[in-house]
């Protein structure tokens, strides 16, 4: 009964899943016609298989191994499922018939019908067979996946992303470092900060000046502000310096919750 009841719910999941990210996915092609609803990588890692549906397969493939090593010792679908397997497949799926990428991976409605299909299969896939792994190895696993996944995150993942920013050009590479240190300081991760610094980047490139990236900057200066508060940042900042937290900042910090030490 157990095993029938991880099916069903991973069935229902990965239909949902799969649906909405395949669908976002494909907005990103529309982008800034409509909102994109996807991610900035996922947009780059389909590009990058230039619409060959064995390479599309070949990406995913590549990282279902991963996704199943992390469900089996994290116990958790990470985002290697909804940004790169699902996508992909769906796009691999529909290419096969027709490779015009307008009729097929940039239409949102055909990317949603794929991706609902690929979602219940390959989250039914993962979830039902880690539940079948003994929990000894489970646990031995667990200790090896989970530190891997965190020097994937951090430090080889913004070394990625900031590198891909250094040869999109100076001024793209001057933006992510500046945001990405920032993202470092604040987050604890230069990820955020890089890809702000390159959205940035490319639209002064792209555009120059106008309203449409005046108002991108002026968003992320101000998410990095509540972001960096919320988190009291300027109190650790304050403390490093060695200088006295002022008595109207810790009441300010207390009155929207946040926990000043």
């Amino acid at each position: 009964m157990n095993s029938l009841a991880i099916v069903f719910e991973s069935i229902i999941i990965g239909l949902l899943v799969g649906f909405g990210v395949s669908a976002g996915a494909a907005r990103m092609f529309h982008a800034p016609t409509v909102q994109g609803l996807g991610a900035f990588r996922s947009l780059g890692e389909l590009n990058a298989c230039e619409d060959d549906p064995v390479a599309h397969f070949s990406f995913g493939l590549g990282f279902l191994f991963n996704a199943w090593a992390s469900v089996v010792g994290a116990g958790a679908l990470t985002g290697d499922v909804d940004h790169r397997i699902v996508p992909h497949w769906s796009a691999a799926i529909l290419l096969i018939r027709n490779r015009k990428v307008e009729e097929t991976m940039y239409n949102p409605k055909k990317m949603a019908i794929a991706g609902a299909a690929v979602g219940a299969v390959v989250v039914t896939f993962l979830n039902f067979t880690a539940s079948a792994i003994p929990a000894g190895l489970q646990t031995i696993a667990s200790g090896v996946i989970v530190p891997a996944a965190n020097w994937l995150l951090n430090p080889i993942m913004p070394l990625v992303f900031w590198t891909a920013a250094m040869d999109a050009g100076k001024r793209t590479g001057i933006w992510a470092t500046i945001l990405g240190g920032f993202a470092h300081l604040v987050m604890g991760n230069a990820v955020p900060g890089l890809v702000l610094g390159i959205l940035i980047g490319k639209g002064l490139d792209d555009s120059g000046w106008n309203r449409v990236t005046k108002s991108i900057t002026i968003a992320v200066v101000l998410l990095f502000i509540f972001s960096g508060f919320f988190r009291a940042f300027d109190v650790a900042l304050l403390h490093s310096l060695n200088i006295g937290i002022p008595q109207g900042l810790i009441d300010l910090h207390a009155f929207f919750g946040t926990v000043v030490e």
